[in-house]
């Protein structure tokens, strides 16, 4: 089973950005052939400074960040099949959409994408692997109609 659940911290609620994060998630899960939950946030600059200071050391905001399960102190409430949580700036998703010339909801899925297979275990740390990563969420976008 897959599932996606998302959620707004500090930002408007939007149907469209919500359905195009859930969608591009899923989008990757499928394209990976992988099941499990994955929760997804969305969130302001503010919010995500704050996590990518105290998690990753970066004292700036960023446009995603992925806190796969399987990293980390294991925690006994987290559910079976839960993969990992995922946290997508919005107001950063707006500028790099207007920047790239495509919509905000392409952006925010985009960052869905890259956001779960980080959770699936891809990164992009060496350039081999970032060759692999982006040409996995190259043709996941390609399938999305957004």
């Amino acid at each position: 089973m897959r599932s996606i659940e998302t959620v707004l911290y500090g930002v408007d609620p939007s149907p469209e950005l919500e359905r195009a994060a859930e969608a591009g998630s899923l989008a990757a899960l499928e394209a990976e052939n992988a099941e499990g939950e994955i929760c997804i946030g969305l969130t302001n600059d503010e919010l995500i400074h704050e996590y990518n200071r105290d998690y990753r050391g970066v004292d700036r905001p960023t446009d995603v960040l992925s806190f796969p399960t399987s990293e980390g102190e294991q925690i006994a409430a987290i559910p079976d099949g839960h993969l990992g949580d995922i946290l997508i700036s919005v107001e950063t998703a707006a500028r790099q959409a207007d920047s790239i010339g495509h919509s905000v909801g392409r952006e925010v899925a985009f960052l869905a994408i890259h956001g779960t297979l980080h959770v699936l275990g891809y990164d992009h740390i060496l350039p081999e692997d970032e060759e692999i990563m982006t040409a996995k969420q190259r043709e996941i976008i390609s399938k999305l109609s957004l």
